[in-house]
């Protein structure tokens, strides 16, 4: 799993956020927010390490969420792989990005001065339950994302699937990956951000369990970056939410 490189709404909600603004100043739909400049370079960089690995290690199935910066993300890692030998490439809905309802744009100063009721509430449930008037909790997520699995696990079993999506997707497949509870979770984000274009990897071990699982090999990765140079960044897809 990889997620997106840094985007231009990434770079606007900084700058909202440090301005102490209410709103984030962009003009795309979030759909339509393409990568910056600098999010172009994570994704190079993360292709070379990508061509580095070799056709027996490489990708055979790339699946991506279907908003721009991650599409152009997921192009521009494959640049170094042979795609005519790829079983399937295309973008899936049940990886877009956490809808966000009413709070789409706001910073949290945004939210705590527009919508103060719902700012308190959020601030009590938590964000893996916590659902925005129109937009989603992480449960929300995580059952979109169970479809999914059960669709990787019918069409794609045996192969080696790439999934280029976005923050809160990569936390919630490891929810489901890592077989976690809310807790652990939660704890997991308050460590930190999912660094722009790191990667995130299992792999099958038949000696775990009755009859094998996937292990984890690889978490929040950002080696190919630092390697190159490029700027590691974890900026944040919406306001920060609570980290409890």
């Amino acid at each position: 799993m990889v997620r997106h490189g840094q985007s231009a709404g990434n770079v606007a909600r900084d700058a909202a956020e440090a301005a102490a603004g209410l709103r984030i100043d962009i003009a795309e739909r979030d759909v339509d927010v393409p990568l910056s400049e600098l999010g172009v370079r994570q994704s190079q960089a993360l292709s070379g390490w990508f061509a580095a690995l070799g056709p027996e290690r490489q990708p055979t199935v790339v699946l991506h969420s279907p908003y721009v910066r991650a599409a152009q993300t997921a192009d521009l890692v494959m640049a170094g792989m042979d795609r005519e030998e790829m079983i399937a490439i295309h973008a899936d809905e049940r990886l877009r990005e956490k809808e966000f309802g009413i709070l789409d744009r706001l910073t949290v100063r945004g939210i705590a001065e527009q919508f103060p009721d719902l700012h308190e509430q959020r601030h009590h449930v938590g964000k893996f339950y916590f659902r925005p008037p129109g937009g989603e909790s992480w449960c929300d997520v995580i059952l979109r994302l169970r479809s999914l699995l059960d669709t990787i696990t019918r069409e794609y079993a045996g192969e080696r699937v790439l999934i280029v999506a976005h923050q809160v997707i990569v936390n919630c497949f490891r929810y489901l990956l890592e077989r976690m509870d809310e807790a652990r979770i939660l704890a997991e984000d308050r460590a930190g951000d999912v660094p722009n274009c790191s990667v995130t990897s299992y792999e099958f071990d038949r000696s775990l369990g009755k009859r094998g699982k996937l292990a984890v090999k690889l978490i929040n990765f950002v080696a190919p970056l630092e390697a190159s140079g490029t700027p590691v960044t974890a900026s944040k897809d919406m306001p920060a939410a609570p980290k409890a």
